[in-house]
């Protein structure tokens, strides 16, 4: 089962694949293909999802974001709130979709984009379906979780009835690099807390 993705990077085959620590979040890089404008106005949004992914980590949250784009303006952002509504639900990608369907007044958002610093898993990717987009755009692929192409596949499967493009690999760097951050400063906790008999090799469970 295969994918359409567009992705600004050259596939894995042919690029090779770097395989971030803390986490396992992928980056590739090398060879950018999409137009000068497009590649632009991409990166301007998710600039805004990476501040709100910061926010995110600032408040002690999986520091990921999302932001909803109609007509060119935002009308939608989120970053991860688990903790502090103590919601299983309320994803980077789930809060920014709320908000967006509240500015629009309507839980179909046809023609809007969203952009997520990192690949949406299968909750979120179901979210994506049913409110309609047109278009989605994330940074870092997820290897443990990623629903778009990397653990499954729920965006564009043949079975559902609604089609959207898919860009991968938007700053992909520095969105994997504030979920670096974040796990180092959790083990950092972690190690302080259990003290020096813990293993190196221990890792954090997964949020």
């Amino acid at each position: 089962m295969m994918v359409s993705i567009t992705h600004p990077f050259r596939t894995l085959r042919e690029s090779g694949w770097g395989t971030r620590p803390n986490g396992g979040y992928q980056v590739s890089c090398v060879n950018i293909l999409s137009s000068a404008g497009v590649e632009e106005s991409d990166e301007l949004f998710m600039g805004e999802a990476l501040r709100a992914a910061q926010r995110a980590l600032e408040a002690g949250e999986v520091p990921v974001g999302a932001v909803v784009v109609c007509d060119g303006k935002i009308v939608g952002r989120g970053g991860n709130r688990n903790l502090t509504d103590s919601d299983p639900t309320a994803h980077a990608e789930i809060v920014a979709l709320r908000e967006a369907g509240a500015a629009i007044g309507n839980h179909r958002l046809e023609g809007c984009e969203l952009f997520a610093t990192i690949e949406p898993c299968a909750m979120c990717a179901g979210a994506l379906v049913h409110a309609r987009l047109k278009r989605l755009v994330y940074g870092a692929d997820d290897p443990k979780a990623g629903a778009i192409r990397s653990v499954m596949q729920v965006l564009n499967h043949p079975s559902l009835n609604h089609r959207m493009e898919v860009r991968a690999g938007i700053l992909a760097g520095r969105g994997a690099e504030l979920l670096q951050t974040f796990f180092r400063l959790r083990r950092r906790e972690k190690s302080s807390v259990v003290g020096p008999q813990s293993s190196a090799t221990d890792e954090f469970p997964d949020d």
